[in-house]
């Protein structure tokens, strides 16, 4: 049973107890990415993500480290477009010096000049190492192209440009106005002592108090979406191709139909697009679709790494299965099946106290609503055909289709 606790400046406390195991999960989730940037700020959040490591008031870095390992426990933290994310994992017992990092993390972090100009040599590393993975390019392109203007498009590690003006006042001052109450949600999974955690929490987090920004700044600008075609050239030996559609977003009634959707078209080792490309004719290692969805938006992907001679033949065959998709009737059998796949992954990645401090967490802070495993099957159980048929046609829309191929000599590829 999941428990929603509000203090009284805004912050949020999600909690679920799971008394069986003697672990406690715990994350400290802030509706802060790289959407809420301006051009100028791109990757300042991942930035904040990284400078929290780096040292507190009373914390070098390496006792942030030797804190969380001397007791066996996991610390980490990621950021994406909407949210960024510190978690930790103990056992039961040491809740308390996870609980204490990370507080003296979020209040205390130094984002002193010298650290910064260190971790900015680090990120652009991570850079660098992100260039080297072109799936990840084609997939980013795409993105900053379909949502040409707004800052969903924006990636999140930011450019070596933006990164290089960051400074200890810019950081600061973004930290100041972004991290605050209201956008700020912890969850906790796992053993714990209910009215201990609650008291902590409040003791540490309930007089915290920071700048407001306007409510205009608060809120998200639902990004339009521009049909683009890229191309990028890169000296590598494989075609990376890249096919986007608008999705739906996170959520929404609609998201379960389309898991169902993405599971049978191209979501798995089983489905259409994978037996086809691979199994059937033996032309790509990789081949599959996968959502992405956010607060107001989504797309549905699919993206196939393959050898530059068969890039004729693949295109046209991942367009081909689409129309055939789009012809065929999914058989009620079929369904049922994908509906306790579906399921089975669902629940099965719930499996560990982390999962489930993630999925609560994340879910309190961008549906500010959680819900609860047996109301997520029912939805599941409750699709009818008509409702898969009705998305196919909507999401399936060739005139909306991008695409990117990414590779050596690109410009030879008709798509």
């Amino acid at each position: 049973m999941v428990e929603v606790v509000k203090l009284k400046n805004g912050i949020t406390i999600v909690l679920e107890k799971i008394s069986f195991v003697r672990s406690v999960s715990f994350g400290i989730f802030v509706k802060n990415g790289s959407r809420n940037e301006s051009e100028k700020t791109n990757g300042i959040s991942h930035f904040i993500e990284h400078m929290m490591f780096k040292g507190t008031k009373k914390r070098t870095a390496k006792q942030i480290a030797d804190d969380i390992d001397s007791v066996g426990g996991q610390i980490n933290a990621y950021t994406t477009k909407e949210y960024t994310c510190y978690y930790t994992r103990t056992l039961d017992t040491h809740f308390n010096v996870a609980f204490d990092v990370l507080k003296d993390m979020y209040f205390n972090s130094l984002f002193s000049d010298d650290d910064i100009k260190k971790e900015r040599k680090v990120i652009i590393e991570e850079i660098n190492m992100y260039e080297d993975t072109p799936e990840e390019v084609g997939y980013d392109l795409l993105q900053s192209e379909i949502w040409k203007g707004n800052s969903i498009g924006y990636p999140i590690l930011g450019t070596v440009k933006s990164i290089s003006e960051f400074n200890e006042d810019i950081i600061k001052g973004y930290y100041k106005e972004h991290y605050r109450p209201d956008n700020t949600v912890l969850a906790l999974a796992g053993n714990f002592d209910r009215d201990m955690v609650i008291d902590e929490i409040d003791k540490y987090f309930g007089n915290f108090e920071s700048l407001s920004l306007s409510e205009s700044e608060n809120v998200y600008h639902i990004p339009e979406y521009f049909k683009s075609s890229i191309k990028k050239e890169k000296d590598i030996e494989q075609v990376h191709l890249t096919l986007c559609f608008p999705g739906v977003q996170s959520g929404s009634d609609e998201s379960y139909i389309l898991a169902i959707v993405n599971t049978i078209f191209g979501g798995g080792m089983s489905s259409k697009l994978f037996q086809k490309i691979r199994e059937e004719h033996g032309l790509a290692y990789t081949v599959y679709s996968f959502l992405s969805n956010f607060v107001d938006t989504g797309l549905f992907s699919i993206y196939s790494g393959l050898n530059p001679s068969q890039f004729d033949q693949v295109y046209s065959l991942i367009l081909k299965e689409i129309s055939d998709f789009k012809k065929e009737k999914i058989t009620e059998a079929q369904l049922l099946k994908t509906k306790e796949q579906l399921k089975s992954n669902f629940i099965l990645s719930l499996e560990s106290s982390s999962s489930r401090a993630s999925n609560i967490g994340r879910s309190m802070l961008i549906l500010n609503k959680v819900n609860e495993v047996d109301d997520i099957i029912k939805k599941v159980d409750k699709i009818t055909l008509e409702q898969v048929y009705s998305i196919i046609d909507k999401i399936f829309d060739l005139n909306n289709l991008s695409v990117s191929v990414v590779g050596r000599n690109v410009e030879k590829f008709n798509v």
